[in-house]
């Protein structure tokens, strides 16, 4: 591919969050190979848009995108990471990946933080191979659903 050089990313809080959000669950299976229309809460558009980033190519496509958030105790929490199907491992991940830890530490935080699915290799190899540690968190998503929880420092400003 060619390392999203065509691809440019342009914050959510400047585009209309309903329409962003329509568009990403009509695209669902070009991004997800589960089901993840429920973690597209329109607070992660609406309410924290300023921390979410969509990866438009050049000819306007939808070709990843990034909800997150910064909590005032300085977490930066990556909620979603997506990319689509044809559009991998080309280098976007890790794209959408530097906006948000430049953002976040523009911030002040200190960490980014991702939670996944014990079984969702391919997310935990991604956030390892960025640096994170991951330790299993039984539970967390409530009895009998753990969760991976994959964690690494920013550096500071």
């Amino acid at each position: 591919m060619n390392d999203g050089d065509d691809v440019r990313l342009v914050c959510f809080s400047d585009l209309s969050a309903t329409v962003v959000r329509n568009r990403l669950l009509a695209a669902h299976d070009r991004f997800w190979t589960t089901d993840a229309r429920t973690l597209h809460h329109p607070v992660w558009f609406h309410q924290f848009g300023g921390f979410g980033v969509l990866a438009m190519s050049g000819s306007g496509e939808d070709v990843g995108y990034l909800l997150g958030t910064v909590t005032v105790d300085r977490l930066a929490y990556l909620h979603l990471l997506a990319v689509r199907d044809d559009r991998r491992r080309d280098g976007l991940g890790r794209r959408l990946c530097r906006w948000f830890d430049d953002l976040a530490v523009s911030t002040g935080a200190r960490v980014v933080q991702a939670v996944t699915r014990p079984d969702n290799t391919p997310a935990v190899a991604f956030h390892t191979a960025l640096g994170a540690s991951s330790h299993l968190s039984r539970d967390h998503a409530g009895p009998g659903a753990d969760r991976t929880v994959l964690t690494r420092s920013l550096p500071t400003a």
